[in-house]
């Protein structure tokens, strides 16, 4: 499938973000991804890639500029800055949807935004700007919840993937995040894998059997047909959800 390199201004920098359209031109559905925290790494791209294999426009993000990739470390003070003031990251998702919905063939209506790790908070903060998304879907997220009344502005639906081992979500932030969706009343899933770590879709040996449904079905969803919005259901996991009907 194409794929070309954009250039985009956000924030005051300069991005380098990917994107990829089905063989023979895209027209409709379309999906925002980010990143998880080193910035657009190899895995990210062949998401995006994956996506576009399915029938979507796709669009990876640069939060950083440039297309930096960082170390976790180096990445970790810039990530802490977002999570106590999201306004940059706020910027530089808008900057990246406006590229995206701005794409020849991309229908407005139908765009959703997928994230790991990372990545799943950033698109989770966008939606919660009240920004035009059909669909967020985050793998092994990070769900804090700084500013609840930001929830109220969602305008999609909302599906957390997470493992149910995950150091770095704790049952508690599980919790709170419920809470917050409960009471914004949004149309909101999570799903729970038990014995899955941080990163459970990714290549290694905290994957066990999981993997995001990328590459295993093309289900109707939120954004229309072809959509992949959906995940596997192994043994130990569970399904909460705050949706009106089944």
């Amino acid at each position: 499938m194409p794929t070309e390199e954009i250039a985009y201004s956000a924030d005051g920098a300069e991005m380098r973000g990917l994107l990829a359209t089905p063989d023979g031109g895209g027209c409709g559905p379309a999906v925002l991804v980010a990143h998880e925290a080193p910035g657009l790494m190899d895995i990210c791209q062949e998401r995006t890639r994956r996506l576009a294999d399915l029938g979507f426009i796709a669009f990876a993000l640069d939060a950083y500029g440039h297309g930096r990739l960082l170390t976790v470390d180096e990445a970790r003070p810039q990530l802490i800055a977002w999570v106590n003031d999201p306004t940059g990251l706020h910027a530089r998702t808008a900057a990246a949807l406006e590229v995206l919905t701005a794409t020849p063939g991309v229908d407005p209506t139908r765009v959703a935004a997928i994230g790991h790790c990372f990545g799943a908070y950033a698109v989770l903060e966008l939606a919660r700007t009240g920004a035009e998304l059909a669909a967020v879907v985050g793998f092994h997220p990070g769900l804090p919840v700084a500013r609840p009344d930001g929830a109220r502005r969602i305008k999609g639906k909302v599906l957390m993937c997470v493992g149910a081992q995950d150091p770095l979500l704790p049952a508690e932030q599980r919790a709170a995040f419920e809470a917050e969706m409960i009471a914004a009343g949004v149309d909101w899933r999570l799903n729970l894998y038990g014995q899955a770590q941080h990163s459970f879709t990714n290549p290694g040996p905290t994957r066990r059997e999981y993997r995001d449904s990328l590459t295993t079905r093309r289900p109707t969803g939120a954004v229309g047909a072809p959509c992949s919005i959906s995940s596997p259901r192994p043994s130990g996991f569970r399904e909460v959800t705050g949706r009106a009907g089944p």
